[in-house]
């Protein structure tokens, strides 16, 4: 492990946010060094972790390898910040700390990139959950029928509440210079949905957004990461986002409407919170209250209520402090961190 980057530009900067990631962080290292036919840089961001993140990282001896040490907590999109503010590569890969890539990701991806002349690239991802059952995110056939991705379509597919799955779970790879020169980064004050806010931004700069329909990224559903659960303060900061970015970039026509509905959706979302945190409250007057004050949401929410109600009047609801949700149908925009 070296504290000094490589002297020959690497083709990708791998940017890793990492805290309290002592048990996979290696794993996550070594499968970015292991990027066939292209070079790599690997930054790691240590996110003032607590346990033996930043000594494990130290203990690699990959002149590859370089660590940050943050003397302050800054979440997930701080820790990206100041990694890719490091990074030397032409291109920008994000890794969560306890994902993988697969050998050929970055090749591909790459090679996708100069076929379309893209700054963005997207691609598949393999999903392993809590039993370590894996399945792959999306149909092939259903990402190759696509020829990109644009603002439009990755609004729309961000849409809280939605039955399938969204574009906001894919990582994309940035090209370093097309974020340079559009000043763009991750927003810091969001703990959720600072990956979705960065690549919406970047479609909304006029980045070309290509797709590779293989799965090279391997997502590991974790148990108590904070993009399993979510608190009516994140609701809070992705609406404030959102409406930042609407300001940075007035929207028009079919990017506009998909927005409206985006906006419309984290509304309910916080209304949702609000209902199960009076039910677990085993207030059904606060719950009924909450519920009144978004009739959309109650109208959109209608089943879930009555059956927390039902549990409620049968005595079975157990009180807890915080309300969670994975809206989306089975899944929601909603990032490790």
């Amino acid at each position: 492990m070296s504290t000094l980057a490589t002297t020959r530009v690497p083709d990708v900067s791998i940017v890793i946010a990492a805290y309290n990631a002592a048990d996979t962080i290696e794993r996550a290292i070594d499968s970015a060094l292991a990027q066939i036919n292209v070079t790599v840089e690997v930054i790691v961001a240590d996110d003032c972790s607590s346990d033996q993140t930043r000594e494990r990282v130290l203990s690699i001896n990959d002149p590859r390898v370089q660590l940050i040490a943050l003397d302050k907590n800054k979440g997930p999109g701080g820790a990206r910040n100041a990694a890719i503010a490091a990074a030397k590569g032409r291109w920008i890969a994000v890794l969560d700390s306890d994902d993988v890539f697969k050998p050929m990701r970055l090749f591909q991806m790459l090679e996708r990139a100069k076929e379309t002349d893209a700054q963005i690239v997207v691609d598949n991802l393999d999903v392993i959950d809590l039993d370590n059952n894996g399945r792959t995110m999306f149909l092939e056939e259903a990402l190759a029928q696509r020829a990109q991705i644009d603002l439009a379509s990755f609004i729309r597919s961000n849409i809280l509440f939605r039955a399938e799955h969204n574009f906001g779970y894919m990582k994309p790879v940035f090209e370093r210079d097309f974020l340079c020169s559009k000043g763009l980064q991750f927003d810091e004050s969001l703990r959720i949905g600072e990956d979705y806010l960065l690549l919406a931004s970047a479609l909304a700069e006029g980045g070309r957004c290509a797709i590779v329909p293989t799965a090279g990224y391997v997502y590991y559903v974790r148990a108590g990461s904070i993009s399993r659960v979510l608190h009516l303060h994140h609701v809070d900061a992705m609406l404030a986002a959102d409406s930042g970015f609407l300001q940075r970039y007035p929207l028009q026509g079919s990017a506009l409407a998909a927005q409206k509905k985006r906006t419309a959706s984290l509304h309910e979302a916080h209304a949702f919170i609000s209902l199960i945190n009076s039910l677990k409250a085993r207030s059904i007057s606060g719950a009924l209250k909450a519920a009144l004050t978004n009739p959309r949401a109650l109208r959109h929410l209608r089943m879930p209520i009555m059956m927390r109600v039902k549990r409620l009047l049968k005595g079975r609801t157990r009180t807890k402090t915080s309300a969670s949700l994975t809206p989306g149908g089975t899944h929601a925009p909603l990032h490790k961190g």
